[in-house]
């Protein structure tokens, strides 16, 4: 059974690959055409096409999503979004499937890639983490980002958790960011992307059912960064372990 499911997994790495790169071509031409619109218009276009192209994807490959919280998003409410990171399809669940229109942080490495590369960067804010100045240029973009009323998504863990943990240790970015625009953390938990994309195989994808929970939002208040990291890590983490076997 064991071998049979290795070769299954292959065979839907595949068909998922084809389907991906297919859709991708078709898409890249509506996404360039929204680099003409000023935002925050062209983050809502683009979050439509996104959400239109992954929905078709997890259908064409077998996925299901179900979310769960939507009630927590208030309407006019701008979010920091907090995710955990599994696997390299927590994006493409996190960012057309949060409500509303939002950016992500995410590494520069990954908009080098060629066609791809320019989808990846339209719906991002970029950092280096290796230099220092692209750390702050991408802070500040973060604040322009809520300013426009667009959402926040941030992997606090900063990437893929490949430990047994539920959790790894977070970054200071997110709660920094809060803290200092007073803007509400909506925590959000993902789960079974490390089933369907595991981390420890090489091209291997099996179809199933995706979660991802929205919890209630946590005010900052007067509440410092490293108050906040601490306990939304907890709240996380808890909400996590509880709801794993679900």
């Amino acid at each position: 059974m064991k071998f049979l499911k290795e070769i299954a997994g292959r065979i839907c790495a595949l068909w998922a690959l084809l389907w991906f790169v297919a859709t991708m071509l078709i898409v890249f031409i509506p996404i360039w055409i929204t680099g003409f619109l000023k935002e925050p218009i062209r983050t809502k276009v683009l979050y439509q096409i996104f959400r239109v192209w992954m929905g078709f994807f997890f259908f064409i490959t077998g996925l299901r999503l179900r979310r769960k919280g939507l009630e927590n998003f208030k309407k006019g409410e701008t979010y920091i979004i907090v995710c955990n990171h599994n696997s390299l399809l927590d994006v493409p669940v996190s960012s057309p499937f949060i409500s509303g229109a939002n950016k992500t942080i995410a590494k520069i490495e990954m908009s080098r890639i060629p066609i791809f590369g320019s989808i990846y960067k339209s719906g991002s804010v970029l950092v280096d983490r290796k230099s220092n100045e692209s750390r702050k240029e991408s802070y500040l973009k973060m604040k322009e980002v809520l300013n426009l009323g667009i959402h926040m998504c941030i992997y606090p863990e900063g990437t893929r958790n490949k430990t047994k943990e539920p959790l790894q240790p977070f970054h200071d970015g997110a709660f920094k960011l809060a803290a200092d625009t007073k803007h509400a953390i909506l925590p959000a938990i993902i789960f079974n992307t490390k089933k369907r994309f595991p981390n420890n195989k090489t091209f291997f994808f099996l179809p199933g059912k995706i979660e991802m929970h929205f919890l209630p939002p946590i005010e900052t208040g007067s509440q410092t960064s490293q108050e906040l990291k601490e306990k939304i890590f907890r709240v996380m983490n808890d909400y996590y372990v509880q709801h794993l076997s679900n």
